[in-house]
């Protein structure tokens, strides 16, 4: 049976949400094309139909990762108390216990860091949607025709790796020491709401 054009582009889809899930959960190394094609119901050979390489398909997989976000998308409204239940939801043991679809940093820093060039590229541009989204979320909800300030934009990045390590290191803790891994990210995230600015960093501080 012939495949249709909207059909092609389902069986595209699904390979796509397969892989960014897979490796959020095992890591590039510890994932097959053959895991990936079983788990979006596809044959082995049907991946290389809509993709070029593996190499390709992780690229690819990488960057729709990260359209989870901690930070809604570009321009949706932002509700008072955001930055806190933000923070509450990364370091929870919820987000720990499902790697596979949280976030790709915490998941897949690692594996990026030593895969090359190409793989780092697709990386740099998502970390830097992403603290451009918390950012505005820091500022109270900017609306997308406003500049964030590099004063958002600094304790956007330091907040976000502050909160990508502490998952990290309560990840690795987990199995062996559950109440470290429960305490890593308590601490942590009551240390950033404590310490959360109570009103946002000036909007006009351009420095």
């Amino acid at each position: 049976m012939k495949v249709t054009k909207a059909q092609s582009a389902d069986n595209r889809q699904g390979i796509l949400d397969a892989a960014a899930r897979l490796y959020r959960e095992h890591g590039f190394a510890g994932v097959g094309v053959a895991d990936i094609t079983r788990d979006a119901g596809l044959t082995h050979g049907g991946l290389y139909r809509h993709f070029e390489s593996k190499d390709a398909l992780v690229r690819e997989a990488c960057a729709q990762a990260f359209d989870w976000s901690i930070a809604p998308l570009d321009g949706l409204p932002h509700a008072p108390g955001d930055l806190a239940s933000r923070v509450s939801a990364y370091l929870s043991p919820e987000h720990r216990d499902r790697p596979g679809e949280g976030c790709p940093v915490a998941a897949l820093a690692v594996d990026a860091a030593r895969a090359g060039a190409d793989l780092s590229a697709v990386f740099a541009e998502g970390v830097e949607r992403n603290v451009e989204r918390f950012a505005r979320v820091m500022g109270g909800g900017l609306p997308a025709d406003e500049e964030t300030t590099p004063a958002l934009r600094d304790a956007a990045t330091v907040t976000l790796a502050t909160m990508v390590g502490a998952l990290v290191l309560a990840r690795a803790t987990a199995a062996g020491h559950v109440g470290l891994s429960d305490a890593i990210l308590a601490t942590v995230r009551d240390h950033l709401l404590r310490t959360a600015p109570s009103s946002p960093p000036s909007r006009i501080d351009q420095r």
